[in-house]
């Protein structure tokens, strides 16, 4: 593919600070991909994203299938030309939402196990909250692809890999994802295997189908998934057999614990090319994040950023708080006094606060502003500290303020 290369630049042990290069412009990495479900990164208009260093944004090929049509997405020019953004932009296979309409659904799972009962805000949940409005099991899961309901009008869809690449194809995003099975992090080894089987039938697939489509290929950059669990020799065995498939970068699926992910992930990149980049799929907790980055991870997407800040959290260098809190009324002190995000600078906590309980929308989007501001500048300075080597100790002091 002409217009898609990626180039490390520099590394710390083994992270690594690179550059990839797209039809719409290049990302320097480790980056921070917002999630853009509607094509809309909810609250926030395209031109506000680039001050806070935001280089690419991510659609969901799901929630733009079903509305408004992934010919009416195409028509416009493609996801980013539709959106009013002029950056790289990615787009999900649509596995991860299809597996929420059925085994998930209604349950609260989180790609990173927090223990049996964690609260949702530790991790963000495997449905939406439009899903979350239906009721029962929306989608069956077989060896040829999917079938499932649609959460707006109960009408009957079917995904296969084929269908997937095609709909992605339409949407016409920089990179794009292999069709996978996104299991929960709960599920046992003889699931989670079948499921990493399948995911890897799958992937063999969308990357025929995608090669069979000459003008798609020379735009579009497909990535394949791993898969695997919680189980590191499921890892190693999913990302060394996706390896072998000609993919221009590879995701990293989640559905772990915890305490496992180090290991988990550690288990897939040691079988996955150095040259290529590698997505982590759906983690967006900042520690998560700069581990990630420490283990040799170079894009992370997810919707927690926004998420958060719409239900009143803000991550803080020293740690998230929470402005429906009582004592934030009167706190007239920034937003977080050691990093100033670009277009907040004039707002105070006791106003934010004051916004979020009147349920005036300002006060959602000064928080989304802030949080994706935050993360992308938690991770623009690892990046740094990779190219001064420096990475360690700036991971140890984040830790240390963040989660004392």
């Amino acid at each position: 593919m002409e217009t898609f290369r990626f180039s490390i630049e520099a590394r710390a042990g083994l992270a690594r600070a690179g550059i990839l290069h797209t039809p719409h412009g290049a990302i320097e990495t480790p980056a921070f991909v917002p999630v853009a479900t509607q094509a809309s990164v909810k609250g926030i208009l395209p031109a506000a994203l680039t001050p806070l260093g935001v280089q690419t944004v991510l659609a969901n090929t799901y929630h733009l299938y079903l509305r408004p049509g992934e010919k009416t997405v195409e028509a416009a020019g493609g996801v980013g030309k539709f959106m009013g953004w002029g950056g790289p932009t990615f787009t999900d296979s649509g596995g991860f939402q299809v597996f929420s309409l059925g085994a998930a659904f209604g349950k609260n799972i989180t790609k990173i196990a927090h223990g049996e009962e964690a609260p949702r805000e530790q991790g963000i949940a495997m449905y939406d909250a439009d899903i979350a409005s239906q009721h029962g099991q929306l989608a069956v899961i077989d060896d040829e692809g999917v079938t499932f309901t649609s959460h707006l009008d109960g009408s009957l869809h079917r995904f296969t890999p084929e269908r997937s690449v095609e709909i992605q194809h339409a949407l016409g995003a920089d990179i794009f994802f292999a069709f996978d099975e996104c299991t929960a992090p709960t599920q046992d080894k003889e699931y989670q295997r079948e499921a990493m089987e399948r995911t890897h039938r799958w992937a063999a697939r969308s990357l025929a189908a995608h090669r069979h489509n000459l003008i798609a290929r020379k735009k579009q950059a497909l990535f394949g998934i791993v898969q695997g669990g919680r189980f590191e020799d499921l890892r190693r065995e999913s990302a060394r057999e996706i390896a072998r498939m000609d993919f221009d970068g590879f995701g990293i699926g989640g559905s772990f614990s915890r305490e496992d992910m180090v290991g988990a992930l550690q288990a897939a990149l040691q079988e996955l090319p150095e040259e290529k980049p590698r997505h982590f799929l759906g983690i967006g907790e900042p520690g998560d994040i700069l581990e990630g980055i420490m283990q040799g991870i170079d894009l992370f997407d997810c919707v927690a950023a926004t998420r958060q800040g719409r239900h009143g959290t803000l991550y803080t260098s020293r740690g998230p708080i929470h402005l429906t809190n009582e004592k934030y009324k009167n706190d007239f002190t920034p937003l977080d006094p050691e990093v100033v995000v670009p277009g907040t600078e004039a707002f105070t906590r006791a106003y934010v606060a004051h916004l979020l309980r009147a349920n005036e929308m300002t006060g959602k989007i000064i928080a989304s502003l802030h949080n994706i501001g935050f993360i992308v500048s938690l991770v623009r300075g690892a990046r740094a500290a990779i190219y001064n080597g420096t990475l360690q100790e700036y991971r140890d002091n984040f830790f240390r303020a963040y989660y004392n």
